[in-house]
């Protein structure tokens, strides 16, 4: 055996091919040009287009609007994002940034690699009085003598359906539109004489590597900071929604209730799969895929000692009789708007002593996040309210080294061992919503209506937590419904969801017979 590990150059003809190439090698394409000219011919004329204008246009004009007034002058590049590769060649499915969302009314997987762009003009003569004029560049159906049509896997009509013309997506959105070749020029007119050019960062690197390059070459400085307010403003304008919004909310949490019955019928057959947690996570994936776009976030079925890790995705565990199952799960609609409940049911549809104890107890806190949930409120007194509850209760079981007064005191916390996340997020086209806005209009915010956001306190309890009683570890609850803010409080947007154990009792029972 010969110990010589110097590597053995292929032949020269293996290694003429790009890399990039290759994956066409599994199979072949014609290329003929009689095959070209006879693919591209033929067909009839293309229907008449049955687009008409969307919905939400009239609502998307009033937030361009709105964002436009804090940025005269400057140009604003919003990019829908590119496709991502899954693995190799397949990409994941779309789902368009939601800034992007949000400006245009596009949902579900339309419109990768487009940008909208807010072209500066005379303040106050841009579209509906505002300091801009906006444009959607995008990627047009691709006429069929082109070899796109036929032959590109990513973007072809054959491979992937027909694209939206230029006049289709003007119709829908209300937004003029423009091919995406056109993109460059458009953002570089002007720059570093009387335009600023600024981009929402996270979304497509592409762009920002276009917009990087264009600002060098027309001696804008490249800076993060003033990108910064953009992606800031894009973030705090959806912390109050519009009538809009919360219409699809209500259809994101109604959809989602529905979800849960589903799940609480299959259960017995979670009970007999070595994997019943996936029963759980399919269950509900499925009714979020035939009933909305998909899920807003990866659904959590936690069962058992499971339940106790907050995040817990895997979903790959048993559901036995006797133990709860945490799920934490949202349909995402087709507008992209999620809801994002939680409910932790008892396996056989009735709690046991100890789990009623604790389940109450976060209950209890809930109600009191509920009750502070006012405008004119901060948030964080949302979460102060559960707090108190909760650090009262673990004082109550002997559970806290110290008093619970003392446990609230910022120096001490010793509640939080078994709650260490926060009791409140905003929701919307992000199941996290917002999190790029200033703390002081979020955490320090006044609530204000229109507002929807998460109540969520729950109690963990590790099988392994030697400081707590040996009938408490292993369970895990968490309580979590979606609230938003009228005029004069709060409106429990999941409240068609029971939440008293008792009531989950009976509904799951109605469910089961």
């Amino acid at each position: 055996m010969s110990n010589d590990t110097t590597p053995v150059s292929a032949p020269a003809a293996e290694t003429e091919q790009e890399i990039a190439a290759r994956n066409d090698n599994r199979s072949h394409r014609p290329d003929s040009e009689a095959f070209k000219a006879f693919i591209t011919s033929g067909w009839a004329p293309r229907a008449s287009s049955d687009v008409e204008a969307g919905a939400a246009a009239p609502y998307t004009a009033a937030r361009r609007a709105e964002l436009s007034a804090g940025f005269a002058g400057a140009r604003l590049v919003i990019p829908a994002g590119p496709l991502k590769v899954r693995s190799n060649d397949t990409d994941y499915r779309f789902r368009p940034h939601s800034a992007f969302a949000h400006l245009t009314g596009l949902g579900t997987d339309q419109e990768p690699d487009a940008v909208l762009v807010l072209h500066p003009v005379e303040p106050g003569t841009g579209d509906d009085g505002s300091n801009h004029h906006a444009v959607l560049y995008v990627r047009p159906l691709a006429a069929r003598d082109t070899d796109e049509f036929y032959a590109d896997s990513r973007y072809g009509e054959f491979w992937v359906g027909a694209r939206p013309s230029l006049d289709d997506v003007t119709t829908l959105t209300g937004i003029e539109a423009a091919h995406v070749d056109e993109l460059r020029d458009a953002l570089a007119k002007d720059v570093g004489e009387h335009v600023v050019l600024l981009v929402v960062t996270g979304a497509d690197e592409n762009i920002e590597a276009l917009v990087e390059a264009i600002r060098l070459e027309n001696g804008q400085a490249d800076d993060a900071a003033a990108d910064a307010t953009l992606v800031e403003a894009a973030s705090e304008l959806r912390l109050v929604k519009d009538a809009l919004e919360i219409a699809h909310m209500r259809e994101a949490v109604d959809a989602t209730i529905e979800g849960f019955a589903e799940v609480v019928r299959n259960l017995p057959h979670a009970t007999v799969h070595r994997r019943g947690e996936r029963v759980i996570e399919t269950t509900f994936d499925a009714h979020a895929r035939l009933e909305g776009n998909t899920v807003g976030y990866e659904t959590i079925a936690a069962a058992g000692e499971h339940a106790t890790t907050l995040h817990w995705i895997r979903n790959d565990g048993q559901v036995r009789t006797g133990e709860l199952v945490l799920l934490d799960a949202g349909v995402e609609v087709d507008s992209l708007y999620t809801a994002d409940v939680t409910r932790t049911l008892p396996v056989d549809g009735t709690y046991t002593d100890v789990q009623r104890r604790i389940y109450t107890a976060v209950l209890d806190a809930a109600d009191a996040a509920f009750a502070v949930a006012v405008p004119g409120a901060r948030f964080r007194d949302i979460h102060a309210a559960a707090m108190e509850v909760i650090a009262e209760r673990l004082a109550e079981w002997g559970l806290l080294p110290a008093t619970a007064e003392e446990s609230l005191a910022p120096e001490g916390q010793f509640h939080r061992r078994w709650m260490v996340h926060g009791t409140s997020h905003h929701l919307g086209l992000d199941v996290h919503d917002c999190a790029q806005a200033r703390r002081d209009l979020y955490v320090d915010g006044i609530l204000e209506p229109g507002m929807v956001f998460t109540i969520e306190p729950g109690l963990y309890f590790k099988s392994d937590d030697l400081t707590v009683p040996e009938e408490y570890r292993g369970i895990g609850i968490r309580i979590e419904d979606d609230v938003l803010i009228t005029q004069d409080g709060n409106e429990n947007l999941s409240a068609a969801l029971p939440r008293r154990p008792e009531d989950i009792e009976a509904w799951m029972a109605s469910l089961r017979d």
